[in-house]
């Protein structure tokens, strides 16, 4: 399934890949991968289920809008601790996720890479067709793994709602 002009990037209509994941369904399934102090090691939705989660989906943390848009996310998620898990995901190779992420001092948020397979952004309606990389948006999950909150910014290059993404997850707490 494509969703096409779903999305713009500078004006230009895109294809999404995969069907838009929606407000009261059951999360999709992905693998990802992040590299650390364990080494290279894999994240599936059943290692975020138990506690509310905020996902930001970025095309690349090698650009403004997403370094933004992962900054943001890190400073308001600072006070809420391990009561939540929150990632940012992108095409990004998880070396290169490791290194932004050390270098900005992102502590809040696992970085996860959906290079591999890209089942992230296929299973979540998230890979642009023709740019092969990852729409923006914001996606928030109860602690079962429900969607509560659902966010593909039209315009990649515009930020998230920030403000309804954070209430969404402070709900849940």
């Amino acid at each position: 399934m494509s969703r096409a002009g779903a999305v713009t990037f500078k004006g230009n209509p895109l294809t999404l890949v995969g069907g838009a994941v929606e407000t009261g369904q059951p999360a999709p399934d992905f693998t990802c991968h992040s590299y650390g102090d364990d080494g290279m090691t894999a994240t599936t939705l059943a290692d975020l289920k138990g506690k509310p989660t905020l996902i930001s989906v970025v095309p690349s943390l090698d650009t403004p809008v997403c370094q933004v848009q992962t900054k943001r996310f890190n400073e308001e998620l600072a006070g809420l601790g391990d009561s939540v898990n929150a990632v940012t995901v992108s095409l990004d190779l998880p070396f290169a996720q490791n290194r932004f992420c050390g270098a900005e001092g992102i502590e809040n948020l696992k970085s996860l890479s959906d290079y591999q397979d890209r089942s992230f952004g296929t299973n979540w309606g998230m890979l642009i067709d023709e740019l092969k990389i990852l729409a923006r948006g914001t996606f928030v999950l109860d602690a079962d793994a429900k969607v509560v909150y659902a966010e593909t910014v039209s315009e990649v290059t515009d930020e998230p709602n920030y403000d309804a993404a954070l209430s969404a997850l402070k709900g849940l707490i």
